[in-house]
């Protein structure tokens, strides 16, 4: 459908009908799907007005193009970031300390994708990023996102160093990572007013963005790879964020 992005899943599809309600333009259901969790999303989307649409399992295969769906998509309008200016509203209405995931040029729409999702999961406030040298808000990462691009807002910046430096005017503690730092990740403390600074693939933490924060922390590497996929580091980093801010 032109203009229009499947997310594929039970789950998935609740939650944009739930919380991203004005861009889902249609639900398709396989045919042959006839149960309680499908009935509960036909009702959400007949109450919203949504069209739902009875579909054959070799459609849904085909317009998923290998998306886990379980027999459910929803068509999707790519949300719009949020402005810079938003920032100070959304940390103000944000429940407890902010808790920010900053990512320094992530190209790679999967990675954006997944960044989202482990931020929805994590329960990040919202994730901020550079509008220039950066993947936006593409039919590919809210696919990856399974929903979490209508629920985490994804602020892009004009100017990501000063956009930190007034994060830390508000009392953020900032955490990079970086492969030469010398304090571990679980060494460091990440309890509070927090904003975690993932780099980009390859290049890590541009030089100006890794001076700006307070802290530099590695993840400890046993084997012989040299580094982790920035989404699979942001998730280590945001639940030993989530481990300390719950349960110590």
């Amino acid at each position: 459908m032109r203009d229009l992005t499947p997310v594929g899943g039970i789950h998935s599809v609740r939650t944009a009908l739930k919380f991203g309600l004005e861009g889902v333009g249609e639900i398709w259901l396989e045919r042959s799907r006839r149960d309680h969790r499908t009935r509960q999303i036909v009702d959400l989307a007949r109450a919203a007005g949504i069209a739902v649409r009875q579909v054959d399992r070799a459609d849904m295969d085909g317009a998923a193009a290998g998306l886990r769906h379980q027999g459910v998509l929803a068509w999707v309008r790519t949300p719009a970031p949020r402005a810079e200016h938003e920032l100070d509203a959304i940390l103000e209405a944000a429940a407890g300390p902010p808790f920010l995931l900053i990512l320094d040029g992530v190209q790679d729409p999967h990675n954006l994708g997944a960044c989202l999702r482990t931020a929805d999961a994590a329960g990040v406030h919202a994730v901020l990023a550079p509008k220039d040298n950066a993947v936006g808000l593409t039919p590919v990462a809210c696919k990856v996102a399974s929903g979490a691009a209508e629920t985490v807002p994804y602020v892009q910046v004009t100017n990501l160093v000063r956009a930190m430096n007034a994060l830390e005017e508000r009392g953020v503690w900032l955490v990079g990572t970086a492969g030469a730092a010398e304090t571990a990740l679980f060494d460091a403390d990440l309890e509070g007013a927090l904003g975690l600074v993932m780099g980009g693939e390859g290049k890590g933490l541009r030089r100006l963005t890794a001076e700006r924060c307070d802290l530099l922390v590695c993840l400890p590497m046993s084997g012989a790879v040299e580094s982790l996929n920035v989404s699979v580091a942001a998730g280590i980093c945001l639940y030993e964020a989530v481990r300390q801010r719950r349960w110590r």
